[in-house]
């Protein structure tokens, strides 16, 4: 999760056949209040099919023909879950889910652990029971945008293959890109070019269960404090929630937030997190590799949110999203430019790999790739085909727009 710094210069729902699928369109909403719910997963009951819905509570989901008869099933935490036939998705719908009701009778009471720092140890230490510990081929839609204020300057996207290795092994995942476009404005980046270095593997380093060395280890962990929040709810089933910050004697930036835990598995299913900035220098150097020396660069907001799935009794990384933002100060400048980072990616399909390790291809990415400009995937309406993607919020979809018109532009 590095940032480089380098100098240079609808809310409706339709069915529309296309060849061996239909691409479904929605939007989910909290039944009471009719706010958009974020994060929401759909999933086509009896595969591995899936997507979420974006920041304004759509989505888009592209189901094969041969199961057009079945259903999806939507969930979201807090909320109960939902199965809705497919056939049944037709005309102008917005899915509701109702909040779930969440109560600690006395039983849950006595069997809730005393100590929130044990149990997160031992959700840690459960992985191998809990999580798929087969290799896994799965496939995911990455998006990525840098905005200076409120402007898009730049706009990645990609399809790419996951091979993940198995909870219990130590050896770290691999990432082939399938598809990709990206657009950049660099005009509008003025000299400073923010880049997240990794692009999909910064998202894939979110998933703690897989790679807790990056927020904390039974070595460190000694330097948080935890204490229990009020239990929610997914599916009907009770979730704790433990809240973690840095202790106060700590002065090295570490992370605060909240993991949701499954009360009768001890599996994280969702974390929501942040990076403690109020140290400008220690945190920038967490984040700045390189910059002009006339520049004072430091993060104000690094927030992370990873989310899991359950299929066939093992949980898996099914999303996650990163959202960063910078304040650069130019020596000399009257004003101040703030540029904001935010990257998420969702698993759309995934299966058993029998592969052992992934074989190195030219369209292997590494940690350190930072994806190159290729516009001309913007041009095509069908340039996804029948991959799923995360449904465009509407400042996306103007950019999108307005990346086309550029093209068609002699």
């Amino acid at each position: 999760m590095v940032c480089l710094f380098v100098v240079c210069g609808t809310n409706y729902l339709i069915a529309q056949n296309i060849s061996n699928f239909i691409e479904i369109k929605g939007t989910v909403v909290d039944e009471t209040s009719r706010n958009h719910l974020v994060f929401t997963d759909l999933v086509i009951k009896g595969t591995n099919i899936s997507t979420v819905t974006n920041m304004d509570g759509e989505f888009l989901l592209k189901v094969p023909t041969n199961h057009i008869d079945g259903m999806v099933i939507i969930s979201h935490l807090g909320y109960e879950k939902k199965e809705i036939e497919i056939s049944s998705l037709k005309g102008k719908v917005k899915i509701t889910l109702k909040q779930a009701i969440t109560t600690l009778d006395a039983v849950n009471l006595i069997a809730r652990p005393s100590n929130a720092k044990e149990l997160v140890l031992e959700t840690l230490r459960k992985k191998g029971a809990l999580y798929n510990n087969d290799n896994t081929l799965m496939t995911a839609f990455y998006r990525e945008t840098i905005k200076k204020r409120r402007k898009n300057a730049s706009l990645s996207e990609a399809v790419v293959k996951i091979h993940k290795q198995p909870y219990t092994n130590y050896r770290k995942d691999n990432i082939e890109l399938v598809k990709a476009r990206k657009n950049t404005n660099y005009n509008r980046l003025d000299t400073l070019a923010l880049k997240l270095q990794g692009g999909p593997f910064s998202n894939l380093y979110t998933d703690l269960v897989k790679y807790p060395e990056f927020i904390f280890t039974e070595e460190d962990i000694d330097d948080y404090e935890f204490s229990f929040g009020e239990s929610t709810n997914i599916n009907k089933k009770l979730v704790y929630v433990v809240n973690f910050k840095q202790s106060s004697f700590i002065r090295d930036p570490l992370y605060f937030g909240k993991l949701y835990i499954d009360a009768s598995t001890l599996a994280l299913t969702n974390a929501v997190y942040s990076l403690n900035v109020e140290n400008k220098e220690l945190s920038s150097q967490m984040f700045v590799r390189k910059k002009p020396r006339k520049v004072d660069v430091h993060p104000t907001k690094a927030n992370y949110r990873v989310n899991y799935r359950i299929q066939n009794g093992k949980w898996h990384y099914a999303y996650s999203n990163i959202l960063l933002s910078f304040k650069v100060n130019w020596k000399g400048k009257l004003f101040n430019s703030i540029y904001t980072l935010n990257s998420e990616m969702a698993v759309t399909d995934w299966e058993i790999h029998e592969s052992k390790f992934a074989k190195l291809k030219d369209q292997m990415l590494r940690p350190s790739t930072i994806m190159s400009d290729q516009a001309s995937g913007f041009s095509d309406p069908e340039f996804w085909g029948e991959y799923n993607i995360i449904e465009p919020e509407k400042s996306i979809e103007n950019a999108i727009a307005k990346i086309q018109k550029q093209l068609k532009k002699p």
